[in-house]
């Protein structure tokens, strides 16, 4: 059997120690120099299986300082909608969610416009966070259109995601996504447990089933632990 090139035995030797706990979060790996020395390859070999561990997020160049074993962060696919529980325990983690709102509002003008409704109209708000383990990763602030989702106040979300609950009531075909790098509102770091001077990820997300608009909802993720990602086939 072929053995793995140069640059992918250093990787694995790395992921290795970090997967075993052995290097810990904020645990500043060899320099490239003593990867060189460790393994007998050139400075170039270390640097592209060093830059690759960088890229997918396990480690973090500090200049003058070194390379550190960093908090990977979780990761949704911003070219799809998936509910955010199913990909907590896919990466093998507990999910659980707290409630912090949920009640029928009048709606104000931009809610009115997030939605296509009338201003004024009764609307259902709910205010929820996310937790990965016993980190607030995401939270997830939703406007829902009463006419198309009537229980929707009547379920216990503690049980079930409102994504669970509005893709089994009103299966989704057209999403809307807008992402923008935010300062969190004082409430929004407040629950995240981060710093206001904290960057956050903020997705605008609109979801249609068949030609109505359903709902609207704002997701926060605190930046330092969370990135989106997408995948796109570009045929020639």
């Amino acid at each position: 059997m072929t053995k793995a090139p140069r640059f992918q035995q250093i990787k694995t030797h790395i992921q290795n120690k970090i997967d075993s706990r052995e290097w810990p979060v904020g645990t500043r790996i060899p320099t490239e120099a003593e990867l060189c020395e460790q393994f007998s390859v050139s400075r170039m070999t270390v640097n592209k299986a060093v830059r690759d561990l960088v890229n997918q997020g396990l480690l973090e160049r500090t200049p003058r300082l070194g390379t550190f074993v960093c908090q990977s962060k979780a990761e949704s696919p911003l070219m799809d909608i998936r509910n955010i529980a199913d990909e907590i325990k896919e990466r093998g983690h507990h999910h659980h969610s707290e409630v912090v709102l949920q009640k029928s509002i009048i709606a104000p003008e931009d809610v009115a416009m997030r939605l296509g409704v009338m201003l004024g109209s009764a609307v259902f708000k709910t205010e929820i966070v996310h937790y990965e383990e016993d980190k607030a990763i995401q939270v997830e602030v939703r406007w829902v259109n009463p006419d198309f989702a009537r229980h929707y106040l009547s379920q216990d979300f503690n049980e079930i995601t409102p994504h669970q609950y509005l893709m089994q009531n009103c299966p989704l075909s057209t999403i809307e996504h807008t992402v923008e790098a935010i300062l969190p509102p004082p409430n929004i770091a407040r629950l995240l447990d981060i710093s206001p001077t904290k960057p956050c990820l903020l997705l605008h997300r609109r979801t249609w089933s068949g030609q109505q608009l359903i709902s609207s909802a704002l997701l926060y993720h605190p930046g330092d632990r969370y990135k989106l990602s997408a995948r796109v086939n570009v045929s020639s």
